[in-house]
């Protein structure tokens, strides 16, 4: 099948108590390694390309690396989608590039100014058969071009969130209920703690509307350790426990963002390869043990954290 919005890919979610992952792509082997695991698994999967993935590798070959995932998977439906588009003129070329569908993240700005831009996005987005993502609430964290200090994060407040998704006309909504980007979540001795209250809420005053989490890595404590032990200093490196996401999965939440999960499994299975394989020099054997590490890490998410196997 062709890439298609997450239209679908939501109602079946929400109505069957799962949430569809979506995962940050940047180059070849981390499409395959997901959409491999997808596929493996019939699961539904949202892969997201950010800015700074763009700058990186280029929006054109990012769009024809997913084109041929969908050809390689064509029985499992995947969306493309913009990971925190930050003005509308990212977004429309997005739109114009083969996205079928976007997030505008204007959550930094004055509510009214959040609604405007949103609102804007949407118009666009809609009259070109693309849906949208939009964010009320600030995540704390550093991740790709979001970087939010702790003191500024802010819990989304739940009589908001009507009036937001009926004046924007937004497809879903980015909440922020605990979850923080990057891999330095926690303070080391403290026990993270999701505001399922808040959610609840949410989903009390917007019932039935697909709810968005981001910053929702879990930081494996087994890749963190690898990276330690082969050279790497990533101490106090602590994430969202994957029993809380996958209670988050079972309610309202129907999409999960999970990003530096992927990349400390790479980065893990790079270091021990080349401390083992002092001599080895072609990128080719060095990525293909790093791209199963993103297969195994997403098969794990998609069966015991998202619960959306067999939901293609």
């Amino acid at each position: 099948m062709p890439l298609v919005t997450t239209t679908e890919m939501f109602k079946k979610a929400y109505a069957g108590g799962y949430a569809v992952g979506a995962f940050n792509v940047n180059n070849m082997e981390i499409v395959q390694g997901i959409t491999e695991a997808a596929g493996e698994l019939k699961a539904p999967v949202i892969l997201q390309v950010s800015k700074g993935a763009r700058a990186y590798a280029n929006h054109t070959y990012l769009v024809k690396l997913v084109e041929a995932a969908v050809l390689e998977n064509p029985d499992i439906p995947i969306a493309l989608h913009l990971d925190h588009g930050d003005s509308f003129e990212l977004c429309k070329s997005c739109i114009d590039g083969g996205f079928t569908s976007v997030m505008i993240d204007a959550s930094s700005k004055p509510y009214e100014e959040n609604i405007a831009l949103t609102r804007k996005v949407v118009e666009y987005a809609h009259d070109h058969g693309v849906v949208v993502e939009a964010e009320l609430g600030t995540l704390a964290g550093v991740e790709d071009e979001v970087s939010v200090e702790a003191d500024k994060a802010m819990y989304t407040h739940p009589e908001e969130v009507v009036d937001f998704a009926t004046r924007t006309g937004c497809d879903s909504l980015a909440i922020a209920i605990g979850t923080s980007h990057g891999a330095y979540k926690f303070k080391p001795g403290t026990k993270p703690q999701l505001r399922f209250d808040v959610l609840e809420e949410c989903a009390k005053q917007l019932p039935g509307f697909p709810i968005v989490l981001h910053g929702s890595s879990s930081v494996p404590q087994e890749f963190v350790n690898l990276i330690n032990k082969y050279g790497g200093n990533m101490p106090g490196a602590i994430g969202i426990p994957e029993d809380q996401l996958r209670q988050a999965a079972r309610s309202a939440v129907c999409k999960i963002n999970i990003d530096s999960d992927i990349r400390l499994a790479m980065t893990a299975c790079i270091r021990q390869y080349f401390a083992e394989h002092p001599d080895h020099f072609d990128p080719r054997q060095y990525l293909k043990p790093a791209r199963q590490a993103v297969k195994e890490m997403v098969a794990h998410k998609i069966v015991d954290v998202l619960g959306c196997d067999g939901k293609a």
